[in-house]
């Protein structure tokens, strides 16, 4: 049993725009932290494209906005589409989304079938805010939301945890998820932030559990949010799959927020999440890469995180 790393050179043909902090080198700075001997064991695999890549989309979004988004996409080399107004397309975007995509389906597919224990996919574009019927916040397709929804439909999950630490509010992934008892979603955030989503009293049907922290907020008071809400939610919920949107813009270097996160943060929430995966979920885990704006923070936090992963697997 081991770790599966996932990712693919199309992902990084995804452009926002020149001067965009969601640029392609955040693939080479995770890329670049993963090519050390350390990782040497780590199972590197390239995110396939899939022929079901389209009907895992319209499972968690409608097959209107899925076709909204394919009709408008760019075609030319250069050319680039507007979705609102930190959100773009561009010639290169479709290929990446359906690299991504595929890439956390053949996750699930691994995981769940026991080839490996659990598996990070540093993909592009990121997908947590991506709602069921709207882009933003750099997204389109809600790559997370997918892959939770694919497992139930093809591995017989019957219960998938999403918890997420990114920085900003997972809220298409609360969108999507907020109906459905068996579909747990968590999340620590930053409070008030974009996208002004993922306070206390949005509980969904029982199954949300938002840990809002405020611009200044440390590590301590990070673990304690986790301590306090989260991780007990979590192990009562019992989940097949836990489900990671692993965004690394909690770090007290990321230029696009106010929390004081250190790499040993990360280490120590993945490692909670591996604890409880082990004994709630068979180990089974799928990491999606989201946020991280600093570069070298985005490296070394991708790296603890994924180490922690290792350690689980091994």
């Amino acid at each position: 049993m081991s770790t599966l790393f996932l990712s693919h050179p199309d992902c990084h043909d995804h452009f926002n725009g020149v001067g965009h902090p969601e640029c392609p080198e955040r693939l080479d700075a995770v890329e670049t932290a993963l090519a050390d001997e350390a990782f040497a064991d780590l199972i590197r695999q390239e995110a396939p494209l899939r022929e079901d890549w389209e009907a895992a989309v319209v499972a968690a979004h409608s097959q209107r906005y899925f076709d909204a988004i394919a009709d408008n996409r760019p075609r030319e080399p250069g050319d680039t589409v507007q979705l609102d107004p930190d959100t773009a397309m561009s010639s290169g975007s479709w290929l990446a989304s359906k690299r991504a995509i595929g890439g956390v389906l053949h996750a699930v597919d691994q995981v769940m079938t026991g080839a490996v224990n659990n598996a990070f996919c540093a993909i592009r574009p990121c997908g947590h805010h991506a709602e069921r019927e709207k882009a933003m916040g750099f997204c389109f397709f809600n790559n997370i939301a997918i892959a939770g929804l694919y497992a139930r439909e093809h591995h017989g999950a019957e219960r998938i945890a999403v918890v997420d630490f990114d920085v900003h509010h997972g809220n298409g992934t609360q969108d999507i998820y907020w109906n459905d008892k068996d579909l747990f979603f968590a999340s620590s955030h930053q409070m008030p932030l974009y996208p002004g989503t993922g306070a206390l009293g949005e509980e969904g049907v029982g199954n949300i559990f938002n840990a809002p922290l405020k611009s200044g907020d440390d590590g301590e008071r990070f673990r304690e949010a986790f301590e306090s809400r989260i991780l007990p939610a979590l192990s009562n919920f019992c989940p097949d799959l836990v489900l990671i949107s692993a965004g690394f813009d909690a770090h007290a270097a990321d230029p696009l927020a106010g929390l004081r996160l250190e790499e040993n943060d990360f280490q120590w929430v993945t490692g909670k999440l591996a604890d409880i995966a082990d004994v709630q979920a068979g180990g089974r885990i799928v990491s999606l890469l989201e946020g991280g704006y600093d570069l070298q923070a985005l490296g070394r936090s991708a790296a603890v995180h994924v180490d922690m992963l290792r350690q689980a697997g091994s």
